[in-house]
């Protein structure tokens, strides 16, 4: 296993599952990272069909989260993406937030999922490791081609939208019980 791949085994295995369905994807993603160094994508869409995403998750004080109404994917989800070949996850949030949310960020990982993607570019999987990040009502998020709008939501206001955000982002949101901690 190359290095980078097992930097990200490491940030995987390091990961304690909330439910059956985080621990069924902990298990299968670090079965595929011991098969294979092909992890990070090297073309858009898909190729390999299957590669690492880093989401950031800025979460308020109040614990409110800033999602991005996604263009390619049609849904509200945190900013993020793809990691670039031997880039380090934690360097892609990094990276990412800088570049999407125009701020530098510490951020920590919490939460693993498998998805097979929808939208355009769909029917491959992001294994998309979710990095918490402690966030401020008042950042300004900068314009991007990649989203339509950005903004903070409410858990009421989580509870009541419909089916509008990654499969996986309500049971993010049960793990980040409290908001903060840790």
């Amino acid at each position: 296993m190359r290095p980078p791949v097992a930097a990200v085994h490491e940030i995987v295995a390091a990961l304690t599952p909330l439910d059956a369905v985080e621990a069924t994807h902990q298990r299968e993603t670090l079965r595929w990272l011991e098969s294979t160094d092909d992890v990070f994508r090297r073309e858009k869409p898909a190729t390999p069909p299957r590669h690492l995403v880093s989401y950031v998750v800025p979460v308020s004080p109040e614990g409110d989260i800033l999602l991005v109404d996604h263009v390619k994917a049609g849904l509200w989800l945190p900013p993020g993406g793809h990691v670039d070949p031997d880039e380090h996850p934690a360097d892609t949030a990094r990276r990412e937030g800088r570049e999407e949310l125009g701020v530098e960020v510490e951020a920590r990982p919490l939460f693993l999922t498998a998805t097979v993607t929808g939208g355009v570019g769909a029917g491959h999987t992001d294994v998309s490791i979710w990095y918490l990040v402690e966030g401020d009502r008042g950042w300004v998020v900068p314009e991007s081609g990649e989203f339509r709008e950005a903004r903070w939501w409410t858990r009421r206001e989580v509870e009541a939208a419909g089916e509008v955000f990654d499969p996986h982002f309500r049971r993010f949101l049960r793990k980040l019980q409290p908001p903060l901690a840790g």
